[in-house]
């Protein structure tokens, strides 16, 4: 090799530091698999978490704050450079990132090595410096359109700092940082997959020579978003006020008939598409659910919580970081075979964890659906790691390996 070759290696960064969906991507599907597991093995074996955490909110906290924050600054750091024409983020900061991602994860599991307020600041670190690069980037970009990013990501910081000051004894509504968390996340998928479903499936159907097409964002989108929105804030700070159960079940209707118009049925040929619309009717089952429960105590909460989390936020988290993954390394944007597996395995993840409710069968099925996500997301590691590690291929004319 020559020395000019030599010198051109060295200057080239790694591929996984190069753009944001890379790293964040990878450890997104890590870590829904790995602390999952730690979930199953405190269930199943007894296993002890050295965390100030008791065990089922230190899991709640770290799959929201841990693999679904990491999911949301991947496509944020990959989606910004489209939006302002900037440069990603890359090289040193990335991974400056990760690394910060990364000492909140260990941190948290271990924080009764700590103090608390140590752990605190260490953990909540990400998401407030995720917050602050995201408006920068924006700004700099004079992107106005897109200012409304950083709130979610914002509101994820402060969800995450409740939940800390609930532990450290404060006089707060028990649960309410998860729940604030739990809802920023829901609109936040709201907001894009309103805008990234409609406009995939459009494009899409356009290829097929389609006379019907999803329709421009309208009043009924609007309203959708905002039912949604107030529902889920008003739940989170008020859980037991029976009006704003009323309120969720209009949203969902509202956002029903929002998905009904993005023409879901006719794309069915292409799991990369069907994924997405599957993953926004489970935010609408998930709503009407949680409405429910707030209006009739035979509906339990949980199966409600359960049809956000393992239903919405899984299947929409694999239906992006899949097609993500292979739009922005040149690969075709088409499923194979593993990614449909993929698929399959969470949304019967979702399926097994919200028909848990109260009963005999329900512990076999909180197993069954744990290994089932576990699978899904191990499956990702394993089919699109080597992708994220991998530099950009020179053509997107390549066969799916099926």
């Amino acid at each position: 090799m020559a020395m000019s070759d030599v010198e051109n290696a060295k200057a080239e960064p790694l591929a996984i530091w190069t753009i944001g969906f890379r790293p964040f991507f990878l450890m997104a599907g890590i870590w829904s698999a790995v602390a999952l597991a730690g979930w199953i093995a405190v269930l199943t074996i007894g296993l002890t978490l050295p965390s100030r955490f008791d065990p089922l909110t230190w899991h709640i906290h770290e799959m929201l704050f841990g693999f679904v924050l990491a999911a949301i600054a991947g496509f944020l750091l990959t989606a910004i450079p489209n939006w302002t024409g900037r440069p990603p983020i890359s090289g040193r900061l990335l991974a400056a990132l990760v690394m910060l991602w990364f000492a909140g994860r260990v941190t948290c599991l271990v924080s009764a090595w700590f103090p608390l307020g140590l752990a605190a600041a260490i953990d909540l670190a990400f998401p407030f410096v995720l917050c602050g690069v995201v408006a920068r980037e924006i700004i700099a970009g004079r992107n106005w359109r897109n200012m409304i990013m950083p709130i979610p990501v914002a509101m994820l910081g402060v969800a995450d700092l409740l939940m800390y000051l609930e532990l450290s004894g404060s006089s707060l509504s028990v649960g309410l940082g998860w729940r604030l968390g739990l809802a920023a996340i829901i609109v936040l998928i709201s907001v894009v997959g309103g805008r990234i479903i409609p406009s995939f499936t459009r494009n899409w159907l356009i290829r097929q020579n389609a006379s019907r097409l999803p329709p421009a964002h309208g009043h009924v989108d609007s309203l959708a978003l905002v039912s949604l929105l107030a529902g889920m804030i008003g739940w989170a700070l008020f859980p037991e006020r029976w009006p704003f159960g009323w309120l969720l079940l209009v949203a969902a209707a509202l956002n029903l008939w929002r998905l009904g118009r993005w023409r879901g049925p006719a794309v069915g040929a292409e799991p990369l598409l069907t994924i997405l619309h599957a993953g926004y009717l489970w935010v609408i089952i998930g709503a009407a659910l949680l409405g429910a429960s707030m209006l009739a105590d035979h509906v339990p909460q949980a199966a409600a919580i359960h049809a956000l989390t393992a239903g919405a936020i899984g299947t929409m988290t694999l239906g992006v970081m899949t097609r993500v993954s292979l739009g922005h390394t040149g690969r075709a944007l088409t499923a194979d075979r593993i990614t449909g597996l993929i698929y399959l395995l969470v949304i019967l993840a979702a399926i097994a964890r919200v028909a848990a409710w109260d009963g005999g069968s329900s512990a076999m099925l909180i197993e069954i659906s744990a290994v089932l996500w576990i699978g899904s997301f191990g499956l990702f590691v394993l089919r699109y790691g080597p992708i994220l590690l991998s530099p950009r291929v020179k053509s997107v004319d390549i066969q799916p390996r099926r």
